[in-house]
C-alpha cells in the first residue's frame, strides 16, 4: 500500500471516529439495558468487509507483535476472537463497534423502520420507546461507508476491486 492509497483511507477513519462517539453516547444513554460487556462474545463471528475496511484495519495492525491466530475449524468462528476477547479490538470493524446497541434501519419494503439489538439487550425495555434519536442510523452509516469504498476501490491498485467486493476479516495477514 502507498501514501496514496493511506490518504484514501482518512475518510474512513474520520467515519470511524463518528461511529465511535456515537456508540459512545447511546451506550450511555442505554447502559441500564446493556449485558454487552468484555468477555460477551455472542455477536463475534466471522465476516467480511469492504476494502477500504479491511486495508485500514491491516494498517493498523503489525502482524510481527500480534499472535499467530488459528485458522478457525468453521466459516462462523471469528479467527480474531481470543478467549472471549477480541484481540484487534482497537481496529475492529464498524459492524464490530456497533452490535449491542439499537440499531435502525429501513425495511425491505422502504415503508417503516426496524429496529435490531443484541437478545441479551433491552429485555426489560418498552421496544416502542426507541426513536431516530436514541437509535443506530444504520442505513446513513452504511451509505457513508459504501461511498466511501467505492472511492477507495476506483483508485486502489488498479481496480483490483469493485465497490461490492468484499473480503473475509480473517484475511487480514494472509495477503
Amino acid at each position: 500500500m502507498n501514501e496514496s492509497d493511506k490518504t484514501l483511507l482518512a475518510p474512513y477513519f474520520q467515519l470511524r471516529v463518528e461511529v465511535d462517539a456515537l456508540s459512545e453516547s447511546l451506550e450511555k444513554e442505554h447502559k441500564e439495558h446493556l449485558s454487552c460487556k468484555k468477555g460477551c462474545d455472542l455477536c463475534c463471528m466471522a465476516i467480511s468487509v469492504f476494502p477500504v475496511e479491511f486495508y485500514a484495519i491491516k494498517s493498523e495492525l503489525n502482524p510481527e507483535i500480534l499472535p499467530e491466530f488459528p485458522v478457525p475449524l468453521n466459516d462462523i468462528d471469528c479467527r480474531y476472537l481470543v478467549d472471549h476477547s477480541c484481540a484487534i479490538y482497537n481496529s475492529r470493524p464498524v459492524i464490530c463497534r456497533t452490535h449491542g446497541l439499537p440499531l435502525l434501519y429501513m425495511s425491505l419494503d422502504g415503508d417503516d423502520y426496524e429496529l435490531s439489538c443484541c437478545e441479551l439487550n433491552f429485555t426489560d425495555f418498552d421496544m416502542g420507546n426507541f426513536d431516530e434519536e436514541n437509535t443506530y442510523p444504520m442505513d446513513r452509516i452504511n451509505s457513508q461507508l459504501y461511498a466511501i469504498n467505492k472511492r477507495f476501490v476506483a483508485t486502489f491498485e488498479g481496480g483490483k476491486y469493485s465497490e461490492r467486493d468484499r473480503i473475509p476479516l480473517a484475511e487480514l495477514f494472509s495477503e
